[in-house]
């Protein structure tokens, strides 16, 4: 319905894409929506999805076929989180398993590494999560205090992590940790984390506001041995990894909000259409019109910049601060989009059977997760800033 409105959007209009686009819309319709509710009450979605996503070849969409992958460029990969994100679906955590932990594995990871676990991971056999955030640590990486003592031939792990994405689902988690505490190469590494580890253990998956159907849980390391082959990269070069990555992450959230918000107008749009109040459709008002004529506008400018940063990643030229800028600006207008939307909708709005409902639970947390918008801020400033910064760091160096 919004395509009378908006562009035609380059970066999808190849026929590949269309293909895709129709392939990953029937997918949704027949083997997710009708299954939401059952996830949501299980706190948890269905293992038989994430296999069924990876015979359509959904999972793992630009690693390259060598791996199990499909082989396409990060622009599928998008079109997929945006499509999901239309319908409202909160259950698999496909992106952050094909779009974060997949490519850590492919940038980072050894060749026996990545044999052993990207073919698994595009067929949904292997499920991942991946374990950065702890009960004292949010934004701030360099605090963990899961650590990992050298013992020759093995690591021996003991911490916690928390709000982690897949967790409870997960077969193998890249979890930070430190390593060398108290020396002088006193560092965060990542270690490869098979759930079938002894000492490994998850907890039960939390219960949130939203996103109910996707497993969020805490894991725990009670002298965990992992093999000296699991580490991933260098041994104190985990934090560096983790900077360079989380460019990536940030805009599939971004996406995930563009996506979302372009659901939310499509379904405001269909039901001011047929609700009536006061012998006409609520879609005569002006106001309506107004705020739709809005929500639309803050959705096509938002397109156009997370068009332009897919693009830039497909080429691997994406910095920090866009994407700081495409997670911060895309989520606060998804937000407020959600909210105009429910309005519109009136007493409805606030009821679960309608999916503006979830919608509005759902996209809260994207303001705190993958770096809070605060944290985006900052990262923005210190770009606009960054020769001010360096200056005063050499200052303190001498």
């Amino acid at each position: 319905m919004l395509q009378h409105v908006l562009l035609e959007r380059d970066i999808y209009a190849s026929e590949e894409h269309k293909m895709m686009r129709k392939m990953i819309q029937d997918f949704i319709k027949n083997e997710i929506l009708d299954q939401t509710d059952e996830w949501e009450k299980n706190g948890m979605v269905s293992r038989n999805i994430w296999e069924r996503a990876g015979e359509l070849g959904l999972l793992c969409i630009d690693i390259p076929e060598q791996y199990g992958g499909s082989g396409l460029d990060f622009s599928f990969s998008a079109l997929f989180i945006e499509e999901m994100a239309k319908e409202g679906v909160n259950g698999p955590g496909f992106s952050l398993h094909s779009d974060i932990v997949a490519p850590y594995l492919l940038k980072y990871g050894t060749e026996a590494q990545k044999k052993k676990y990207l073919p698994k991971m595009a067929t949904g056999q292997l499920i991942t999560s991946l374990g950065m955030t702890e009960p004292n640590c949010g934004s701030d990486l360099q605090a963990i205090k899961t650590t990992a003592v050298d013992k020759g031939d093995y690591y021996l792990v003991n911490g916690q992590k928390t709000f982690i994405t897949n967790g409870y689902m997960s077969d193998m988690s890249i979890v930070a940790v430190k390593t060398n505490v108290g020396t002088d190469k006193e560092g965060v590494s990542l270690l490869i984390m098979e759930s079938t580890f002894i000492g490994f253990e998850k907890g039960v998956p939390f219960k949130k506001i939203g996103m109910k159907a996707q497993d969020t849980c805490e894991l725990f390391f009670d002298n965990v041995k992992v093999p000296k082959e699991n580490l991933l990269g260098e041994e104190g070069l985990g934090f560096k990894i983790m900077m360079t990555e989380l460019a990536r992450e940030r805009l599939t959230v971004a996406l995930t909000a563009i996506g979302g918000a372009e659901g939310a107008i499509e379904k405001t749009i269909a039901y001011t259409s047929t609700r009536t109040a006061f012998k006409q459709p609520i879609a005569n008002f002006q106001n309506t019109q107004f705020k739709l004529a809005e929500c639309a506008t803050q959705l096509q400018v938002h397109q156009a910049f997370l068009d332009r940063c897919t693009r830039l990643l497909s080429n691997h030229k994406l910095t920090a601060e866009s994407a700081s800028i495409a997670k911060y600006s895309a989520t606060e207008m998804h937000g407020k989009v959600v909210d105009e939307c429910l309005q519109l909708f009136g007493g409805y709005g606030y009821m679960w059977d309608y999916p503006i409902a979830r919608m509005y639970a759902d996209n809260r947390v994207a303001r705190i997760y993958a770096g809070t918008n605060e944290i985006m801020k900052l990262l923005i400033a210190r770009g606009l800033f960054k020769e001010l910064f360096q200056e005063m760091k050499a200052k303190r160096n001498t």
